[in-house]
C-alpha cells in the first residue's frame, strides 16, 4: 500500500507486486513450499493428481469411517434404557475397557519356536532340575546343589538345607530333585528312608532297595564294603591309601555306634585300642571273609602284643584288664543289647556301585526304638560315603567311568539327639563332599533341633550345617524361627513375612472339603546374600503316586491295596512282565483315593498295562 498527500483526504492506492508476471512463472514449488505453510489439500470434488493427494484422501475417509461408527454406537448406547456392563461410552459413564486374562502355556523354544518373540523375561534360574513357579511372576523356577555348583556357579558348597514345618512338601521337593538328577545320569543316595519317603520312586527308576531292621536285614559294620573291593582292585600304593581310608571309616563307625551305647563319647585311649585291633583284624582275617564284631571281641579278649602295645601294660595283666575292660563290657553290651542282631551279622545286601539310585530303607524300625534308628542311619551313611569314595578311587585308576552323587540325608534331627558327640561324626561323614563329588541334602524342622543337643560346641556345630550349606530352603516356618534362621543366612522383613505366612493353618472349611494348608509345596530359596526365590513345587501324577506319605490314612482299606499293588508291581517289574511305560507304584486314581469297587483289584495283583488314574 502507497500513500499520497496529508490529512484525512490522503489516498491510499494498493500496489501489484506480481505486476508483469506471468502466473506460474516461478514454478509450481519454490524453496519455501512446505516448510512454514503445510502444502493444502486438493478440493474433495476434484481428482487427486499425486500420490500424496490420494494418500491424505484415504487417510480422510477412514477417520471418517471411524468416527461415523462411534457415533452408531453412541446412538445405540442412548437408546438402550439400561447401563451397560462396562458402562457408557460417553462422557462421565464411567466405560471401562478390560480384557479377559489370556490362558498361559509353556513350552521350550524349540516346541514352540514361533512364538519366541511373546515370551516373557525374568530373573528366575534356569540352569538344574524344573522345580516349579515363580510365585511373583509364574516363570519356570529351576535349581538343585549339584547343577548350580557345576554349571551356573551359583554356589561354592554342593549342599542344600531344608526347613520346614511337618506335612509342608520337604520330601516331595527333594524327591523331585531326585528323579531330576537321575535322569541326568546322577546316583541318588537314600541314606536312611524313615517312612519310606523314597522307596517307591527309586524302585521306579530301577535303583536298589537294601531294607534294615530286626529280622529282616543286617549291616556288618567291620565289612570295608566297597572301599576295600576297590582297594583290592586297583593294588599299588594307591590301593593302599584306599585301604587306610577303609580303615579310619570302619574305625568311625564302630566308635559311633559305641557312643550310642554309651550316651557319651569313647576317649582317646579306647579309640587306640579298637584302631589296633581292627588292624590285627584285618592281617588274620583270610581274603574273601569279613571280620564281624564277635570276632572283634575275640582279639580284645586274647590281647595279641600289637593291642597290649597301645595300652602301655608293661607285661602286667591286671594293666591291660584294667585298661581295656569299659571298652570290651560297651561291646558285649552292643551284642546283647538292642543293636546286635542288625550290626552283629553279615552284610546281606551291599550297595552296588553301578545302580542308577540306592535307598536304605530302614522305616520297620519302630518309632520308639530312637538308638537303633540313630544307628542303623549312621551305619547307612558311612557306608553309602564308602561306596561314593570307591567309585572315585576306581574312576582316578581308570577302571570305571566317572560318577556324580546326591545323597539325601533325611530327618537330621534324630541321629544328632540320639547320644552326645553325635555331631561330630555326622560332621566327620558329610564335610568333604565338594572333594567327593558329592551333592548333598540335609532336612530337618527347625534351628531348635540344634538347641535341644547338649553342649554348646554341639550347638555350635549343628548350627554350622545351615552356614556351610550352598543353598537353603525354607518351607512354612514361624515368625520367631524365621527371626533366628535370618540371623544366620540374611532374610529380609517381606520374606520373613512370607514364609511365616505359610506356617499358618488353614481357613475353616465350610463345606466339608479337603483343603491345602496355605503353605503346601511353596519354598524361599535362599542363595548367600541374594534375594530369595518363592516357588510354587509342581508334581506330576506319577511322582504324586509314587511319592504318598499319607497313605496310612486311605479309608476303607485302601492303603493296604495300594502296598499290595505296589509289592506286586516292584516284583513284575524286577521279573520283566510288566511293559515300559508302567511304573512301579503306578496305581490307579481310585485306588490311592481308597474308592476302589470290590472286585475291581485284586489285592496282590498288579494293574492292567496301560492303566491310569
Amino acid at each position: 500500500m502507497t500513500g499520497t498527500g496529508s490529512g484525512t483526504g490522503a489516498r491510499l492506492r494498493a500496489l501489484d507486486l506480481g505486476a508483469g508476471w506471468e502466473r506460474g512463472a516461478s514454478g509450481d514449488a519454490t524453496a519455501l513450499t512446505g516448510l512454514a505453510v503445510p502444502p493444502v489439500d486438493p478440493p474433495a470434488d476434484g481428482p487427486p493428481r499425486t500420490r500424496r493427494e490420494r494418500r491424505a484422501r484415504g487417510r480422510r475417509a477412514r477417520l471418517e469411517a471411524v468416527e461415523q461408527r462411534q457415533q452408531q454406537r453412541l446412538a445405540r448406547a442412548n437408546r438402550d434404557a439400561a447401563v451397560p456392563h462396562r458402562g457408557c461410552p460417553e462422557a462421565g459413564g464411567g466405560r471401562v475397557a478390560s480384557l479377559d486374562p489370556p490362558s498361559l502355556w509353556r513350552a521350550t523354544t524349540v516346541q514352540a519356536c514361533g512364538l519366541w518373540p511373546f515370551a516373557s523375561g525374568s530373573g528366575a534360574p534356569m540352569v538344574g532340575v524344573p522345580l516349579g513357579q515363580h510365585l511373583a511372576t509364574g516363570a519356570t523356577v529351576c535349581g538343585d546343589p549339584l547343577n548350580w555348583f557345576t554349571r551356573a556357579r551359583y554356589i561354592s558348597n554342593p549342599s542344600l538345607f531344608m526347613l520346614g514345618m511337618p506335612g509342608l512338601g520337604k520330601s516331595t521337593l527333594i524327591n523331585r530333585m531326585l528323579i531330576g538328577l537321575s535322569t541326568q545320569g546322577v546316583v541318588p543316595l537314600v541314606l536312611g528312608d524313615l517312612k519310606p519317603d523314597y522307596a517307591d520312586t527309586v524302585r521306579a527308576l530301577g535303583g536298589q532297595v537294601i531294607s534294615i531292621a530286626r529280622g529282616m536285614g543286617g549291616l556288618n559294620i567291620l565289612d570295608p564294603g566297597a572301599m576295600g573291593a576297590a582297594a583290592a582292585r586297583i593294588g599299588g600304593e594307591a590301593g593302599q591309601v584306599l585301604s587306610a581310608e577303609t580303615h579310619g571309616r570302619v574305625l568311625n563307625m564302630v566308635a559311633a555306634l559305641l557312643t550310642i551305647v554309651r550316651g557319651q563319647n569313647i576317649s582317646d585311649h579306647e579309640q587306640a585300642v579298637l584302631s589296633a585291633c581292627l588292624r590285627f583284624l584285618r592281617e588274620r582275617t583270610p581274603p574273601g571273609r569279613s571280620p564281624r564284631l564277635t570276632d572283634l571281641l575275640q582279639v580284645i579278649d586274647e590281647g595279641p602284643a600289637q593291642v597290649r602295645q597301645v595300652t602301655l601294660d608293661r607285661g602286667q595283666e591286671s594293666r591291660y584288664r584294667d585298661a581295656v575292660d569299659p571298652l570290651h563290657r560297651s561291646l558285649l553290651g552292643f551284642l546283647d543289647g538292642p543293636l546286635g542282631d542288625t550290626f552283629a551279622s553279615a552284610t546281606s545286601t551291599h550297595i552296588d556301585p553301578n545302580a542308577t539310585a540306592v535307598c536304605v530303607d530302614i522305616s520297620r524300625i519302630g518309632e520308639a526304638d530312637g538308638q537303633l534308628t540313630a544307628a542303623a542311619m549312621l551305619a547307612a551313611w558311612s557306608d553309602g560315603l564308602g561306596t561314593v569314595a570307591a567309585a572315585h578311587a576306581l574312576a582316578d585308576a581308570g577302571h570305571a567311568p566317572r560318577r556324580w552323587f546326591f545323597t539325601i540325608l533325611d530327618e537330621l534331627w534324630r541321629p544328632m539327639r540320639a547320644a552326645s558327640g553325635m555331631v561330630d561324626r555326622i560332621d566327620a561323614l558329610t564335610r568333604l563332599n565338594r572333594t567327593l563329588g558329592l551333592a548333598d541334602a540335609k532336612i530337618t524342622h527347625t534351628l531348635k533341633d540344634a538347641e535341644a543337643l547338649g553342649s554348646e560346641a554341639d550347638k555350635a556345630k549343628a548350627r554350622g550345617f545351615v552356614e556351610r550349606a550352598g543353598m537353603v530352603a525354607c518351607a512354612g516356618l514361624p515368625r520367631a524361627e524365621m527371626r533366628e534362621l535370618g540371623k544366620v543366612v540374611g532374610l529380609s522383613q517381606r520374606e520373613i513375612e512370607l514364609v511365616s505366612s505359610w506356617s499358618s493353618p488353614p481357613g475353616w472349611a465350610q463345606d466339608g472339603e479337603h483343603e491345602e494348608p496355605p503353605g503346601r509345596g511353596r519354598f524361599l530359596i535362599k542363595v548367600g546374600g541374594r534375594p530369595g526365590i518363592p516357588i510354587q513345587v509342581a508334581i506330576t501324577e506319577t511322582e504324586r503316586r509314587l511319592h504318598d506319605t499319607n497313605t496310612r490314612w486311605v479309608v476303607e482299606g485302601g492303603a493296604d491295596r495300594v502296598a499290595a499293588l505296589r509289592a506286586a508291581q516292584a516284583d513284575a517289574i524286577a521279573a520283566g512282565d510288566v511293559p515300559i511305560g508302567v511304573a512301579a507304584g503306578d496305581v490307579p486314581m481310585g485306588v490311592a483315593a481308597g474308592d476302589v469297587p470290590d472286585g475291581d483289584l485284586d489285592a496282590g495283583a498288579a494293574p492292567e498295562a496301560g492303566r491310569r488314574g
